[in-house]
């Protein structure tokens, strides 16, 4: 087995990262009122960074080892990254914190708030088809013509360690008991968005060390399930561009997992649920009224299954209260707010996305 990265791994990360991340807060969903199933709710609102979404960790880790722990080697022209807009958007921003050019490669059909965002780094743009195929061919190319440095979106040691910077959060916060006063040493589970699987892949990392009594759930959306697929078969599956296209959740498009996390999730996550796209923007619409918090449709994921999967479906027993005791509470990773204006506008104004 590949080895996997270390709980040492992702708290010198969390050193690296110290002055370019926010450490973001738990924030109770509609005021700590308990869900369907009995248990309460807490957010992790990732779409807080300075660049709208968890990349920035993985990013900036990534991009700190090549231009800052070089050891014997030279430092890069530059780095070159391929993404459908976020983890883009955040190598644009740390190449720029770290003094160095940026190459990305976005899709032809990644949303123009996402492109726009990745310009303003000054960073460069280059479109291919929207194929994850076609965006590694370009990437390779740029890193040799040019001498760039590849910074993978997910299937990196530094960017995995990068993103279980939140893992560790989420498990500190419940050791120190500022889990917005809940009396508990743990969640019952956290819930992550799934898509190359760097992000699950740190964030379990890191709890299954520090909290290894905790559930570690990936979501993904019905339309885009390739994760699940290939945690039940024991091996890689990809499904094609045209099925993951038709989410409307961008940032989970990805058409196979990792090399690199596939390991990590078959090692430390506990399953896998998915979610229909009504699901999605419905909780778009409740994080916006009632936790007052923007999330994109991907970046919704983890908090639409905490509300529409029942306790069986997570793994999880009917939350009980007793003597003034609750059960512990529900973590839901918000990765990102990066949302076109004119669908959250659209969302709004929809009354329900659930009939």
């Amino acid at each position: 087995m590949t080895d996997l990265v270390t709980i040492d791994d992702i708290r010198a990360a969390a050193v690296r990262l110290n002055d370019a991340v926010v450490r973001t807060p738990l924030v109770p969903f509609a005021a700590g009122a308990p869900l369907a199933g009995g248990r309460s709710l807490l957010v992790k609102p990732e779409s807080l960074q300075p660049t709208g979404a968890f990349k920035l960790r993985g990013a900036y880790n990534a991009v700190y080892a090549v231009t800052r722990d070089l050891d014997s080697c030279a430092k890069p022209d530059g780095v070159v990254a391929h993404s459908s807009g976020n983890h883009g958007y955040a190598v644009g921003y740390a190449a720029r914190l770290l003094g160095i050019r940026a190459a990305i490669v976005v899709p032809e059909n990644a949303p123009a708030v996402k492109t726009d965002a990745i310009a303003s780094t000054g960073a460069e743009l280059v479109r291919v088809e929207p194929t994850l195929a076609a965006r590694i061919a370009a990437t390779e190319e740029i890193a040799r013509v040019r001498g760039y440095h590849p910074v993978p979106p997910f299937d990196s040691r530094d960017v995995i360690a990068g993103q279980g910077t939140i893992g560790l959060e989420i498990a500190d916060d419940f050791a120190a008991g500022r889990a917005a006063g809940m009396p508990h040493q743990s969640p019952a589970a956290v819930l992550v968005p799934v898509s190359g699987g760097g992000l699950i892949s740190g964030i379990a990392t890191a709890l299954k060390a520090l909290l290894p009594g905790v559930r570690v759930i990936g979501v993904e959306p019905e339309l885009a399930a390739d994760a699940r697929d290939s945690l039940r078969a024991g091996a890689r599956v990809a499904w094609t561009p045209a099925q993951t296209a038709r989410t409307r959740a961008d940032a989970l498009r990805v058409e196979e997992v990792g090399e690199l996390t596939f390991p990590h999730m078959q090692a430390y996550v506990d399953d896998i649920v998915t979610v229909s796209e009504d699901e999605m923007l419905d909780a778009v619409r409740r994080l916006a009224l009632q936790a007052r918090l923007i999330a994109e449709p991907g970046g919704a994921a983890a908090v639409a299954a905490a509300l529409y999967r029942d306790p069986a479906e997570l793994g999880l027993p009917a939350a009980v209260t007793t003597a003034g005791e609750t059960s512990a509470p529900l973590v839901a990773v918000l990765s990102g707010g990066n949302i076109d204006p004119t669908l959250l506008a659209e969302i709004l104004r929809t009354e329900s996305y659930t009939g």
